[in-house]
């Protein structure tokens, strides 16, 4: 795991840099479902969850969310890349197998939380195959992370509008605090696939807002 400083570095490094690229990549429009709520300051520690519609949906974020650091959760096959294999821990990404059944990622991510910082999740592990109804079934470790770690989910939405003419839409939803949805009383196994299916609807709604808001 690279040092706090490192990461820092080089995320300074890549946003600055990276300015002038991803404008004329993504030329981000951003929305909110309430700005005075929540915009583009990022206060505290919070979990911000997405839909998943490219594997550049995180490079969109990092200058959504300039000011602060986001530790994504990242798949194994990114990290297998030759470049970005060497690039992402240095980012602060957070290493996911989905494959295997280390689940260390979780104490990462808590630990992260715990310092103040931002873990950045895609609930729906993978990019949706043709055909597929989007957004996919949830993961419940988004879920399992606020709960454990108190701290608010941020909903987050991007219409995957890339390296198009038409211009990329993003909309910040308002922080969830998921023990509205959790229940003591449930079994644990339960009570998390519960809470992540109302953070889904929570996306749900936000795309079908962004629809309206991006016309």
């Amino acid at each position: 795991m690279k040092s706090i400083a490192t990461i820092r570095f080089w995320n300074g490094f890549v946003k600055i840099t990276g300015w002038p690229v991803q404008w004329v990549c993504f030329r981000t429009r951003i929305h909110y479902e309430d700005r005075a709520v929540q915009g583009r300051r990022i206060k505290g520690p919070a979990i911000i969850i997405s839909n998943h519609t490219s594997v550049f949906d995180y490079a969109v974020y990092l200058f959504v969310f300039f000011s602060r650091i986001l530790r994504f959760q990242m798949a194994e096959l990114l990290f297998r890349k030759p470049f970005l294999g060497w690039l992402l821990p240095r980012l602060g990404g957070i290493y996911v197998d989905r494959d295997g059944y280390d689940f260390g990622f979780i104490a990462r991510s808590q630990e992260i939380l715990d310092r103040g910082g931002v873990v950045g999740i895609f609930p729906e592990s993978r990019l949706p195959r043709p055909g597929e109804e989007r957004p996919l079934p949830f993961k419940v470790s988004a879920a399992y992370l606020a709960l454990t770690a108190g701290v608010p989910v941020i909903p987050v939405v991007t219409d995957g509008s890339y390296f198009r003419r038409r211009r990329a839409n993003v909309l910040i939803g308002k922080p969830v605090d998921v023990r509205d949805y959790s229940d003591e009383t449930r079994h644990q196994k339960d009570d998390l696939r519960i809470v992540s299916e109302c953070l889904r609807q929570h996306i749900i709604e936000l795309e079908k807002l962004l629809n309206e808001k991006s016309k």
